[in-house]
């Protein structure tokens, strides 16, 4: 079992899936970028901060928090973020926000979550 946090859009995450349902829906039935692993277990689920990103800030903090109870090994980038990037004029480039979490955290970082 692998365990992950999600990171989010902070700007649409409630306007493309309400309470982020779709992943976790997803990660319990182990579909889109889930079927990779026999089981995933969400640990927590972190918004970027906003426009413009304020996403490793965020992401220090919830370590802190999470610190002692439950350590999580992947890092998986919501289709919201995706979606921002696409859609929304987000400035990130999801490839390279996976790129620093993993230089930074040492995190595993999956891009995208659901199939949906």
């Amino acid at each position: 079992m692998v365990k992950a946090i999600i990171l989010c859009c902070d700007l649409i995450r409630d306007k493309q899936c309400i309470g982020c349902e779709r992943c976790l829906t997803a990660a319990r039935e182990r579909l889109g970028e889930f079927e990779k692993f026999d089981k995933v277990e969400i640990v927590g689920i972190v918004s970027c901060g906003g426009c413009p990103g304020n996403y490793i800030p965020r992401l220090k903090l919830f370590n802190k928090w999470i610190d002692g109870f439950d350590d999580y090994e992947v890092v998986f980038l919501g289709n919201c973020i995706k979606a921002a990037t696409s859609f929304s004029g987000c400035p990130l480039d999801p490839g390279e926000v996976a790129h620093i979490i993993k230089e930074k955290l040492g995190k595993e970082v999956i891009i995208g979550t659901h199939p949906w």
